[in-house]
């Protein structure tokens, strides 16, 4: 298509190394996961390189906490955020967002592409009204015929030529996917949903936060309970009575962690 382009890869992650790689080879997309991208704005010698070169950064994997994507926008100069949203049995096609449609809609993975159709349902698979959430169902050409020798598991998850993807999300009027937490992941707390993924963006807006874990722990009335694992930034001190106060201004009181514990060391 009248363009070489090279790939630039390394073994082992460093955020110094990284940032280095840009400059000196004069990388124009970044690709990985949130927390990477998020490691490099953190750097102390971020200042150091030169990442003019950057067009995109952003990724997949999981979803970004808005507060990245902001930062991602004002932090590389030219460089806008992207995401995408696929899996291993779509052949990692899906819906995408980036530049200023991300910066509008910064919960979002973006819009789904021509190929693909995307429904949202709920647990008997009906398709269930614009912005109400539920499974994210896709179809297209580019999805797998099975799971090697596995037909129970396939018939599970392939059901008409629909890809049951286990993730639960919506979509809005405009078309835009959210993708609110894994179907797995969900926190269900005294009957009501807690998604992991908008308690830790909750967290996130929170100054003195480099990394957080949102998931439920057992609990004998409730059922489960909401849990949170924060990791400071150098140097600040955070207690988890300051974090809940933090959760409880921007979110109803059930999603708040009743359970909190700050580390040292960065999440595995």
């Amino acid at each position: 298509f009248g363009a070489v382009w090279r790939l630039v890869r390394r073994d082992k992650w460093a955020p110094e190394r990284a940032l280095r790689l840009v400059g000196g080879e004069g990388v124009p997309p970044f690709g990985g996961c949130p927390p990477q991208a998020w490691a490099l704005l953190e750097s102390p010698r971020f200042g150091e390189f030169d990442t003019s070169s950057l067009k995109l950064v952003g990724g997949g994997g999981a979803p970004a906490p808005p507060e990245l994507v902001k930062r991602v926008d004002a932090g590389f100069g030219r460089s806008r955020p992207n995401i995408g949203y696929g899996m291993t049995e779509t052949n990692a096609f899906g819906p995408g967002n980036s530049g200023d449609d991300y910066v509008s809609h910064p919960t979002s993975t973006g819009r789904t592409i021509p190929i693909l159709q995307v429904d949202i349902r709920d647990p008997d698979g009906t398709p269930v009204p614009v912005g109400e959430r539920g499974e994210i169902w896709m179809k297209g050409p580019n999805l797998i015929r099975g799971y090697w020798n596995r037909p129970e598991e396939t018939a599970a998850t392939i059901v008409d030529g629909w890809l049951r993807s286990g993730d639960i999300g919506r979509i809005d009027e405009e078309g835009f996917v959210y993708i609110e937490d894994r179907a797995k992941d969900m926190i269900l707390r005294g009957g009501e949903n807690v998604y992991s993924a908008e308690v830790e963006a909750a967290i996130y807006e929170h100054p003195g936060v480099y990394e957080a874990a949102v998931f439920g722990v057992p609990h004998e009335r409730l059922g489960e309970e909401v849990a949170a694992v924060v990791v400071p930034r150098p140097g600040v001190h955070l207690d988890a009575d300051q974090l809940r106060e933090h959760v409880a201004a921007r979110l109803a009181a059930f999603k708040v962690p009743t359970k909190g514990v700050v580390v040292d060391e960065q999440l595995p």
